[in-house]
């Protein structure tokens, strides 16, 4: 397993859903792990489950959106540790509706999360990053953030700025030593998921119409993703960098 002994990281969203796998996975590879999510239960219940395994994490409420609070992690995390290894920008929400659907508030709250509370955290942990040449961040991004999504264009628009912004980061930041790269999954079976599918009028008709956007017939579970992203976290994938690493079952294979 790729290792990450003695590495100091910080997961957002990592209550449920691909952040807590994330976290867990991370643990496990031997980081110390930050938690942070704006549910303090599901924050300290995967805290709970990963300390209770013999994990090392610590959960810390955050809005991604909020640049003091922002401000506020980084420096509990700074004076705990004086650095910061890796962060994973994962927190992000999604929204259905095409430009005739889709408000300009839509776009707003979508924009707010999942590229300037991405933006706001690596802002506050790159220069500790760059003054000690070496760092990791992987943002998660989507296979929306490639090709484009059905009824998806606000998720679709903030995704492919989660690329673009993912790209310019590791360009300008590549002989500092601090690789970025994001991850584009199809789509995973997490409770965000689980609960829209419940949403509709045949949830198993709407199950199935999920998996099967996917070539191979299957949404992904969490942990697939979240050892994708220990491997960019990992020393291992030390030559990578403004990378878009796609998981997607075959979903653009055909676009």
């Amino acid at each position: 397993m790729f290792s990450l002994k003695d590495k100091i990281t910080l997961v957002t969203g990592a209550g449920s859903g691909i952040g807590a796998a994330v976290a867990e996975v991370f643990s496990k590879a031997g980081g110390f792990v930050f938690l942070t999510d704006r549910d303090e239960k599901t924050g300290r219940e995967t805290t709970a489950q990963i300390t209770g395994q013999g994990g090392k994490a610590e959960f810390l409420s955050l809005d991604v959106t909020n640049e003091a609070d922002c401000e506020r992690i980084a420096k509990t995390v700074l004076d705990r540790f004086s650095r910061l290894d890796v962060l994973v920008n994962n927190a992000g929400i999604g929204h259905v509706g095409t430009m005739l659907t889709t408000t300009g508030a839509d776009l707003d709250r979508l924009y707010s999360v999942n590229v300037r509370g991405m933006f706001n955290m690596s802002k506050l942990f790159l220069p500790g990053m760059v003054a000690r040449k070496i760092g990791s961040i992987v943002n998660m991004a989507s296979i929306g953030g490639v090709v484009a999504v059905k009824d998806r264009l606000a998720y679709c628009t903030s995704k492919f700025a989660v690329v673009g912004m993912t790209k310019a980061l590791a360009l300008d930041h590549a002989r500092d030593g601090v690789r970025v790269n994001c991850i584009c999954p199809g789509r995973v079976e997490t409770p965000f998921v689980t609960n829209w599918i419940k949403q509709y009028s045949d949830p198993e008709a709407a199950y199935r119409m999920a998996c099967d956007t996917q070539a191979v017939g299957r949404m992904a579970r969490p942990d697939e993703i979240a050892y994708a992203a220990l491997y960019l976290a990992s020393d291992e994938s030390s030559f990578m960098t403004g990378s878009e690493f796609k998981i997607d079952g075959g979903f653009s294979v055909g676009k």
